[in-house]
């Protein structure tokens, strides 16, 4: 979901940077393998992505993209771990209806290609995954749903995932992004709760499934999209969570809201507020640099 492979070295930022820094193994392989945990512990204990042609057409989908148009624009193929990451949350997430495969395709394409069309100052401004999963539930609501299922109470599979993914984000240096967007989560649809009335378990237990550890550990903090600065990236998260809270409060509602709004919350807020945070972060960098 994260994507570091191929950032200027110019325009990297200290989140980027983190990639680099000393230790014998790079926290990308980390990064990688925190990904197959999660996917291998949804599968074994859950058969949650329905099918290893699934795996194959998104991985092939995405490493091939990748492959293809970073030799076109760049002279070169670039390391694929961050397409390998994509290929497994979207195989991960994406739930199409009667077995279809062509989203698994699809979206492979669509999340890599964003990074080399939706750019600004050489920077792409969605996270791929995000950007994909967003763009089909938008454009085939009736076909496509994401994933749903949490770990339940499968305490073992949940402690494993969670200390592993806060180690591999305090590696990476980018703990506070996770922690702040998880109490955020649990304070706001708290609040959420008992404005409705409704029972506040239920409400709260999505941050334990899957969907949302992809969530947490990669889409908000991928360093080639979040914005410079720590204090600035605390607040762009708060925002997020707030406007998951708004998609939540208005769908309780019932207000007239695309499907995929009510589908993917979450999702939908990081795509709303990041991109718009990560353009203005750029426009602010520019007029520094011109000064």
């Amino acid at each position: 979901m994260s994507d570091v492979a191929h950032a200027p070295a110019a325009g990297r930022n200290v989140f980027a940077r983190s990639w680099d820094r000393g230790g014998t193994l790079d926290p990308r392989y980390l990064i990688a393998f925190l990904i197959t945990l999660v996917l291998v512990a949804a599968q074994l204990r859950y058969h949650m992505f329905g099918g290893y042609d699934r795996l194959v057409l998104a991985l092939a989908a995405c490493l091939a993209t990748e492959a293809l148009l970073s030799w076109f624009d760049r002279g070169r193929v670039v390391n694929l771990l961050s397409a390998y990451i994509s290929g497994l949350s979207l195989t991960l997430l994406i739930k199409p209806q009667g077995g279809a495969l062509w989203p698994f395709v699809l979206g492979g394409f669509l999340a890599i290609s964003s990074k080399y069309v939706l750019r600004y100052r050489d920077n792409h401004l969605w996270n791929p995954t995000n950007f994909a999963i967003t763009a089909l539930l938008l454009a085939a609501p009736e076909r496509i749903s994401v994933l749903s299922h949490q770990f339940g109470n499968d305490v073992a599979t949940n402690m494993v995932i969670w200390l592993f993914g806060l180690v591999v984000a305090a590696r990476v240096g980018v703990l506070h992004i996770t922690l702040t967007y998880v109490a955020s989560f649990l304070l706001l649809n708290g609040l959420r709760a008992a404005v409705l009335g409704q029972a506040m378990l239920p409400e709260l237990a999505p941050i334990t499934g899957p969907m949302y550890q992809l969530f947490v550990f990669f889409m908000i903090t991928d360093p080639r999209t979040i914005v410079r600065g720590r204090q600035r990236q605390i607040v762009v998260v708060v925002l997020i969570a707030l406007m998951e809270t708004l998609i939540r409060f208005a769908s309780d509602q019932a207000w007239p809201l695309p499907t995929a709004f009510n589908a993917a919350p979450a999702f939908l807020a990081l795509a709303l507020v990041g991109p718009v945070a990560k353009w203005l972060d750029l426009r602010r960098l520019v007029r520094q640099t011109a000064r």
